[in-house]
């Protein structure tokens, strides 16, 4: 870091900014040049945390930066340092178990990310050496070599397409590892590259790696002897990614060009953020409290110590001299060293180990997400995937969903419906093979077809504008394009036709047209072939494709047809296209378009256009002086693309259908039941995702839908900015200011007395919003906007880009009150939002594994997303809240008595309880009740909770975690406290509690406080848990059981390695008494008497008395009676409901 710092600094580092060269098969050029071979770095892939040397401190450093493990420690550092009444092993020793659970865990975790690299990294692969292969490891991949990968392999480094075992120099990649998308791209050699590859001699200029996965320049000089070297452009077509995968081609060559930690894959890796929960953060707000509690009664303590000692012949009593060197201390360092021994003393009310239960808690607790049969899928045979638990409870307190529509709210299951030619309606499903069917009159009012010219010009268009290649018809061809044969050849029926496309639309369109009887039969040579009605086989030429981009929304090719014709077929959303055609022309399919995006079809508009020679001649200069451009080459290619599209004619549009998922309308119709909001991010057009949003339930009929879109703000005659504003103020009067109270909360009216508002906006409109012009006030326009979206039932936002996406999620949940976000997508432009969100989900479609990988959690399918949250998510809230709640509780218990203890032993830091019992009372005796009951409580049955989503809301806003309750638990406690102390003072009243006369000790005193407390704490979960299953018995039962016993080991056998025993023979002689016994039994019900009455006499309220119906009770019963505890206690019914 240094180094490159002053290499900038000085200028040594200057040309690496802007490009490196290359040199291919790390050879000189020309060879008489004296060669310098640059440095790059190596090929390892680096994504573990810790190395073996610095495990340890790394690990340490990273725990100790944790408020409550440094507070242990200094706690500890005072117990060893300074004379203190406990010893160090009491904090010690549970600091010590939270540490190394923690650095076992990550250790581990470290070491499967060690296994992943050094697998990747060991892989072997074949690298051309002096025009022979050699082997050798990935890691030692160097740039510049060139690089021999087969079918189905994935890509070692970022690579220059060179050669393919294909005739038509081409190759086809999945990346589905990089960007989610899981249809094949094809990627093309270098043009009139050399055959021989060992006599090569060429550089490669290109720019410096960055992590744009769609973008690359550069230009490869190819050096021959006696020629002047012969230049060629390189772009994203000829770079294949490290993580892609060669599909349908035996094998290539390609060379070197990013290697390592500078590939393009390595570059957008990223560490996902730390997402913190609504409980973490409630923790550590309860622990500064407790904190203030715990400095107060050190306070307290340490200023009574020294009133009590200021009164005469208590400060030195005869029976307890001072020595020397306490004369000699100074008072106040003497008052710092007694306040921090009260510290310690007191230390146990922060509950070290609620940390260690509460990671423990989330980790087993994600196994029921990932065991839960509902989530598993037939069709993929797969179940869902948790990434991150450490945010189980944040799935009950959702309280924004942002959904993408295709994949995810659809199947993506792209089928040609219809289409429309110069204003005609045919459907796919014609009975004619050489004639449409017309199901709808034209826009004009004669009933006729379009006519035969118009229609072979509309299926020639499908044919010839997409980038699909046909799939290979064996294994063992090498050209398998031509799977046709003889054009006299039948057809192999569409469905059983494979086709390879970077686009399930593109595969749709061209099936559609073969079911019109029009077949692509492949690309070859530059040659692409169709085959017409009549069975004939025309070829065109491909001279150019003007690839697809989100900024155009469209992609062109230009062919030469044998005749000598040059066309330019285009295709791409209405939008874009009908500003490019004649007016008039528009008018004849405007209807169609709307018609068919109002019914849910994804629509795209077909043009043509006769290039001349001389317009060609420009537009072929453009492209390739554009092309060979170092410098903003997207930008020329750009201007060039929008040159040569224009005065187009407009053909006709096509519609395909993309359905509904299973169960998407009762999806979200639950979620907004339970009180969220449901927000739709999507990319299509807006008249199809409101269709979507419709057949979702997320419009109703009688939604009034305010609309800020380009055709809103265009349609006053005015500049957009103050249309803009007019319609946020507009909207704002009517969603907000006009609206009754009730609906400014987060929960949907149902009620049909008050209006529901639909939002609708698109990617320009937003785009205003957030970026206004400089004379306008930006933050004014966001809370507006924000407060409208806020107030509506329902939200679309359409032709989002992903950082739209992430923009708005990150707008609402930086909003007041911090709502907790869930943003749910299937593919890798749903990356952005799905990392921004409170709580991201990932949906295993049809685009890849991208948005799984950077999800938090997975889940099959839409549907799973109910059960996900109004019943794992909503338990889960309610067993950690639980779980906080009483860890405080009892520790809360477990030191009071211990302060009043000061009270009457003239604040002497005199300890009440055992060592032994300080150490072993949240390590032990308290731990497993509350991890068991955090685990497999059912306060509410699963299907209770499926069926009554409103429950969802009352734990909304983290309600179960707010100082309400914080401070019921904490009352409760103080008075159990108050009562474990004063019964056992009281029964000490009595000088002779034994038959033999003798009386207790203060060793005495404090056990029977300690099993009163521990029996009371124990037995107060056992009344708060409703879903009893054998381990709750266990662990309940067994932790008294084990206290008892180990009570008795502890006292009743003397131990050498102890100095003092305090406890020998002391809970014999307890036991031994009936009066210890009768305190004992009566304090224990006495202090569960609070709980007990209010269990008693609690009203039940509506759903959460529900009984399971008994023929699902006894049906599901029998059904998973082999099933696993575990597994049975998250998937079935719950047998007991409060």
């Amino acid at each position: 870091m240094l180094r490159r710092r002053l290499n900038r600094l000085f200028g040594g580092d200057e040309k690496r900014v802007d490009s490196r060269t290359i040199y291919v098969g790390n050879r000189p050029c020309p060879a008489t040049e004296t060669f310098i071979p640059p440095k790059f770095c190596d090929n390892r892939i680096v994504s573990s945390k810790y190395t073996i040397w610095n495990f340890l401190p790394k690990n340490l450093f990273e725990q100790f930066r944790r408020i409550a493990n440094f507070y242990f420690l200094i706690i500890f550092l005072v117990q060893v340092i300074v004379d203190t009444p406990t010893s160090p092993v009491t904090s010690g020793l549970p600091l010590f178990f939270v540490i190394t659970v923690t650095a076992i865990k990550q250790g581990y975790e470290d070491w499967l990310r060690h296994k992943a690299d050094s697998e990747v990294n060991k892989y072997p692969v074949r690298v051309l050496e002096d025009g022979q292969p050699a082997r050798k490891d990935s890691e030692k991949i160097k740039v510049g070599d060139i690089v021999e990968v087969v079918e189905d392999e994935t890509f070692p480094c970022d690579l220059i397409l060179l050669q393919s075992s294909r005739d038509d120099d081409t190759c086809f990649v999945t990346t589905a590892s990089l960007d989610g998308e899981s249809n094949h791209k094809t990627h093309y050699t270098v043009p009139d590259m050399e055959k021989d590859l060992q006599s090569l001699s060429a550089t490669i200029e290109c720019e410096q790696p960055q992590p744009d996965l769609y973008k690359f320049v550069g230009r490869m000089h190819i050096y021959k002897p006696e020629h002047d070297p012969a230049v060629r452009s390189l772009g994203p077509e000829n770079l294949l990614l490290k993580g892609a995968t060669l599909k349908n081609t035996k094998k290539i060559y390609g060379v070197a060009v990013y290697t390592g930690m500078e590939t393009k894959m390595a570059l957008n890796y990223q560490g996902k953020s730390q997402k913190r929960s609504a409980v973490e953060k409630s923790i550590n707000a309860f622990l500064l409290v407790y904190l203030c509690i715990l400095i107060s009664k050190a306070v307290v303590c340490t200023t009574l110590k020294y009133v009590w000692q200021s009164q005469d012949g208590q400060d030195e009593p005869w029976y307890n001299q001072k020595t020397e060197k306490e004369k000699g201390t100074i008072l106040y360092v003497k008052m710092f060293t007694d306040f921090l021994s009260f510290m310690v003393l007191f230390n146990f009310i922060i509950p070290v180990s609620m940390y260690v239960t509460v990671e423990m808690q989330k980790f087993l607790g994600s196994f029921f997400i990932t065991w839960d049969r509902d989530f598993f899928d037939p069709e993929i045979e797969e179940g869902a995937l948790v990434n991150t638990s450490d945010l189980n409870e944040e799935l009950g307190q959702v309280e924004y969903v942002f959904t993408d529509k295709t994949g995810t709210l659809t199947q993506n299951n792209m089928e040609f419906i219809e289409c429309c030619i110069d204003g005609f309606q045919y459907t796919a499903f014609s009975s004619e093979l050489d004639s449409f069917c017309v199901t709808d009159g034209p826009v004009s009012t004669f009933q006729e077809k379009a006519g035969r010219e118009k229609e072979e010009l509309f299926l020639r268009a499908l044919c010839l504008c997409h980038t699909v290649q046909v799939k290979e018809a064996g294994p063992d061809e090498l050209g398998g394009d031509q799977v046709d044969g003889p054009a006299s050849e039948p057809l192999r029926p569409a469905e059983q036709r494979g086709f390879i496309a970077s686009s399930p639309d593109e595969v749709a369109l061209v099936k559609g047209a073969m079911r019109y009887g029009f077949t692509f039969l492949g690309l070859e040579s530059k040659t692409m072939k169709i085959k017409n009605w009549q069975n004939d086989v025309e070829e065109y030429e491909l001279l150019h494709v003007l690839n697809f981009d989100p900024v155009r929304r469209r992609m062109s090719v230009i062919v030469r047809s044998k005749s000598g014709d040059t066309l330019l077929f285009c295709k791409g959303a209405d939008s874009s296209i009908f500003p490019r055609v004649r007016p008039e022309e528009v008018e004849r399919i405007r209807m169609h378009v709307q018609r068919s995006a109002t019914e849910g079809y994804r629509t795209l508009c077909v043009a043509y256009k006769r290039l001349s020679v001389d317009e060609y001649a420009a537009a072929d200069a453009g492209l390739r002086e554009a092309r060979l451009a170092l410098q903003d080459r997207e930008e020329k290619l750009m201007a060039v693309y929008n040159q040569v599209e224009t005065a187009m004619s407009l053909i006709g549009a096509t519609a395909v259908e993309d359905r509904l998922q299973e169960e998407a309308a009762q999806t979200m119709e639950a979620l907004q039941g339970a009180g969220m909001k449901v927000w739709v991010l999507t990319g299509d057009k807006m008249e199809t995702a409101k269709s979507t949003c419709y057949a979702c339930r997320l419009f109703r009929r009688s939604t009034e839908l305010l609309e800020l879109t380009v055709r809103t703000l265009e349609s006053g005659g005015r500049r957009r900015e103050e249309m803009l504003h007019d319609l946020l103020f507009d909207f704002h009067r009517k969603a907000v200011q006009d609206a009754p109270p009730a609906r400014a909360g987060v929960n949907r009216s149902w009620s049909s007395a008050n209006p529901e508002y639909g939002f609708i906006v698109d990617g320009a409109a937003l785009a205003l919003v957030m970026n206004p012009s400089p004379d306008t006030n930006c933050s004014r326009y966001r809370s507006l906007f924000l407060q409208i979206c806020q107030n509506c039932t329902a939200v679309l936002c359409c032709r989002m880009a992903p950082l739209q996406k992430a923009q708005i999620v990150k707008m609402v949940k930086n909003s007041k009150g911090s709502p907790i976000t869930l943003s749910i997508g299937d593919g890798a432009n749903d990356v952005s939002m799905i990392l921004e969100a409170h709580v991201g989900i990932g949906v295993k479609g049809k685009e890849g594994r991208q948005a799984v990988r950077n999800s938090d959690y997975a889940i099959p399918k839409l549907k799973h997303l109910r059960k996900l949250l109004l019943a794992h998510g909503h338990l889960y809230y309610i067993r950690i809240a639980h779980l906080v709640q009483y860890f405080f509780y009892k520790n809360l218990c477990f030191i009071l008595p211990q302060f009043l203890y000061q009270f009457f032993c003239g604040c002497s830091q005199q300890p009440l309880y055992d060592a032994a019992y300080l150490t072993m009372y949240n390590i032990c005796f308290t731990s497993m009740p509350i991890l068991a009951y955090s685990l497999l409580e059912q306060q509410i049955a699963i299907e209770v909770l499926l069926d009554n989503a409103t429950l969802y809301r009352d734990i909304a806003k983290n309600a179960m975690l707010r100082w309400g309750p914080f401070l019921y638990w904490t009352v409760l406690a103080v008075f159990q406290g108050l009562i474990f102390f004063f019964g056992v003072k009281y029964l000490f009243s009595n000088p002779a509690l034994q038959d033999n006369g003798q009386v207790f000790g203060n060793w005495s005193y404090g056990t029977i406080v300690f099993t009163v407390l521990v029996f009371t704490v124990t037995l107060k979960l056992a009344l708060d848990t409703r879903h009893w299953t054998w381990i709750n018995h266990f662990v309940i039962w067994g932790s008294l059981a084990f206290y008892v016993v180990f009570s008795f080991f502890w006292g009743g056998i003397i131990w050498p390695f102890l100095k003092q025993q305090r406890l020998y023979f002391v809970f014999f002689n307890m036991l031994s008494s009936v009066s210890a016994w009768l305190v004992i039994i009566l304090l224990i019900v006495l202090s569960l008497l609070p709980d007990i009455l209010l269990g008693v006499l609690r009203k039940p309220r509506g759903p959460h008395t529900q009984q399971k119906k008994p023929a699902q009770s006894s049906g599901g019963h029998h059904q998973t009676s082999d099933r696993p505890l575990l597994m049975r206690t998250f998937s079935d019914e719950s047998n007991t409901v409060m």
